[in-house]
């Protein structure tokens, strides 16, 4: 599945120049460091769901750009902060910042993104975009801490994990979505409809996540990554509240103790695929994937449409 970018072509090479602009700054350090996260950007999917739900609703303007620029600063600063949070020292292939700069100057570098971003929208009175994306930071920091103090115990259960991916991951594409359809409609309802096709999508994209540590043929190489770190994805969640107590114990044991064992984290991967995790999980992301579409689909048909259900599409069925 290929990502609709010739859809929106010229569009992204203006966004491109305008996130540019938005962390620039005068200072020789911060200057250095802003060039060097631009130039090892990512997919940049969340900008492309804004500039897309923004055309689908009416067509481009400066706010849109605004907008979008804002996604990708926000959403740049938390991983920034999540670095130093989980001790990383890559991000997308490359040094991440904690590692070539450590945690001073990450968290500084965090907050001044933070700060930029308040900024772009406030010089330009884009008092709705920035309350719509205000209210995902506050619910992506509720949900790290949930998920950390739910994670101590190993003891948790479906409503509270789907909570935590709700609030985490789903929140910033729920409001760049959101923030998309509003700077080019100005209307409450279509921007809320567009927020919860959003979260949609934004609650596959975390359960596919979730799926790369196991091994399927839907997925690909498993990782195990997720169980070295003592993170409860939704197949181990399923596992251990559909298991037998002896393997469960066993389970919850591995992970919080032998979670660097290569043989004994096979051994998890293999006990959650016999039990029906894996299954279970596919089976959630294609509900949420669904419900996304079936938002989309209130929409007249045309190209813009045709690329956003690709984006869903590639959300799911992409291969890392």
């Amino acid at each position: 599945m290929q990502l609709p970018v010739s859809l929106i072509k010229n569009e992204l090479s203006e966004f491109e120049i305008r996130f540019k602009e938005a962390v620039k700054s005068q200072t020789p350090l911060l200057d250095r460091i802003m060039r060097y996260i631009v130039k090892r950007k990512g997919k940049q999917l969340r900008p492309m769901f804004v500039l897309l739900c923004a055309r689908l609703c009416g067509e481009v303007n400066e706010s849109t750009y605004r907008a979008a620029s804002l996604v990708e600063v926000l959403h740049t600063a938390t991983l920034v902060h999540d670095d130093v949070v989980d001790d990383s020292q890559e991000r997308r292939g490359f040094f991440s910042v904690y590692a070539l700069w450590k945690n001073k100057v990450s968290v500084l570098i965090g907050d001044y993104l933070l700060a930029k971003g308040l900024l772009l929208s406030l010089d330009h009175n884009d008092h709705k975009i920035l309350h719509i994306l205000s209210d995902a930071v506050r619910k992506m920091s509720e949900g790290e801490l949930l998920q950390i103090e739910k994670a101590r115990s190993l003891n948790l259960k479906e409503d509270i994990y789907f909570e935590i991916i709700q609030n985490k991951t789903a929140s910033l594409l729920a409001s760049a979505c959101a923030a998309g359809a509003w700077s080019t409609s100005n209307d409450e309802k279509t921007a809320e409809k567009m927020r919860i096709f959003g979260e949609k999508t934004g609650m596959a994209f975390q359960i596919k996540d979730d799926l790369f540590d196991y091994a399927s043929e839907n997925v690909g190489k498993p990782t195990g990554n997720d169980i070295k770190e003592k993170k409860l994805t939704l197949p181990l969640i399923y596992t251990l509240n559909n298991t037998d107590k002896s393997t469960r114990r066993q389970i919850i044991n591995i992970v919080k103790n032998n979670n660097n064992d290569k043989a004994k984290v096979k051994w998890v991967i293999e006990k959650v695929e016999a039990a029906g995790g894996i299954r279970y999980a596919i089976e959630k992301m294609n509900e949420y994937k669904k419900e996304a579409l079936s938002v989309l689909y209130e929409f007249p048909e045309s190209p813009i449409r045709k690329g956003l259900e690709d984006l869903v599409l590639y959300v799911t069925d992409r291969r890392y």
